[in-house]
């Protein structure tokens, strides 16, 4: 609930100098979003969260004044609105709301087109969103709006380079869009990025052709190498966390880790699986680093202490 405060306090510093009328209209509106806000994350209602948005942004259609404190109301109401449909299971129909709500696709603020470009791209149709985000960016008025490098960015990672649209991706990087959207530095980095993604999808034709006789696939081989990949990802993040965070509560910490480990590791996965082996190996290496790191250190007092 403090996050939605916090987004709307600009909003609400307007209501005291409002005419009394305006004024009443827009606490109203400041009510009905929190209203919102609290059906979505404190109960988890999410049909009534999304609701209330539909009727706040019927009242602000009703509203006969149209300037930047209502379109912060009508924004705050879309983006409780878009997680709505989202916990729903009604994703298809978030950009079609939201157009409906602003009518043209480069009126759409920056940050609701942020999250419609990586809804989308979670559930695997980026292509969705290539025409609206397209004709955004290339929206002379939004190239100055705060934000706008950050959809360009989401652009370009999420929609062009999964759906392999090189051509689109260096006119984006090294054109218009790009110059106000990047630094040199990012430019560079991006466009080897392209490259490089470019250069896998020319060497997939070159991997060899397993026979259907053979029983054997390449495929299973990728996902797990993505998925030990994402395991030891995962698992060094969590070791770092409690390195960091560790001091002060040694014991709870430290026996929390090692239970969520051992839980991945003897209960998640059947160690006579041999897909698990790597998986078992990798988790092994990990876990006698940490317990390096975080023991070695009072052993080796503790032989001090005795040679003492």
């Amino acid at each position: 609930m403090s996050r939605w405060s916090t987004s709307l306090a600009p909003a609400r510093s307007f209501v005291s100098v409002c005419s009394p009328q305006l004024s009443s209209s827009l606490a109203h509106m400041s009510s009905m979003l929190d209203t919102a806000a609290e059906q979505m994350m404190v109960h988890k209602d999410f049909q009534a969260a999304f609701d209330t948005c539909e009727r706040g942004l019927e009242s602000l259609a009703n509203m006969e004044q149209e300037d930047n404190r209502c379109g912060e109301f009508k924004a705050g109401f879309c983006i409780v609105g878009i997680q709505a449909l989202a916990e729903l299971n009604q994703w298809q129909g978030v950009l079609p709301w939201v157009l409906q709500q602003y009518e043209h696709q480069e009126k759409i603020p920056a940050k609701i087109m942020q999250m419609c470009i990586l809804l989308y791209s979670k559930v695997g149709e980026p292509a969705a969103m290539q025409e609206a985000a397209r004709v955004w960016l290339h929206c002379p008025s939004n190239s100055r709006v705060t934000g706008f490098g950050t959809v360009a960015e989401l652009y370009l990672l999420h929609v062009l380079v999964p759906l392999g649209h090189r051509d689109e991706a260096l006119e984006l990087i090294v054109g218009e869009v790009g110059s106000s959207a990047f630094t040199e530095d990012q430019r560079q980095t991006a466009l080897d990025l392209v490259e490089e993604k470019e250069r896998q999808n020319q060497d997939l034709p070159l991997n060899p052709i397993i026979s259907p006789d053979s029983g054997i696939t390449a495929h299973p081989v990728s996902t797990q190498g993505s998925l030990i990949h994402k395991l030891t990802a995962m698992v060094r993040f969590l070791y770092r966390k409690v390195m960091v965070t560790g001091s002060g509560s040694f014991p709870l910490r430290r026996v929390f880790l090692a239970a969520v480990l051992l839980y991945m590791l003897f209960i998640r996965m059947d160690p006579a699986l041999p897909s698990s082996f790597m998986w078992i190996s990798k988790l092994l290496e990990l876990l006698r680093q940490m317990w390096r790191a975080m023991f070695a250190p009072y052993y080796q007092s503790l032989t001090q202490s005795k040679g003492l």
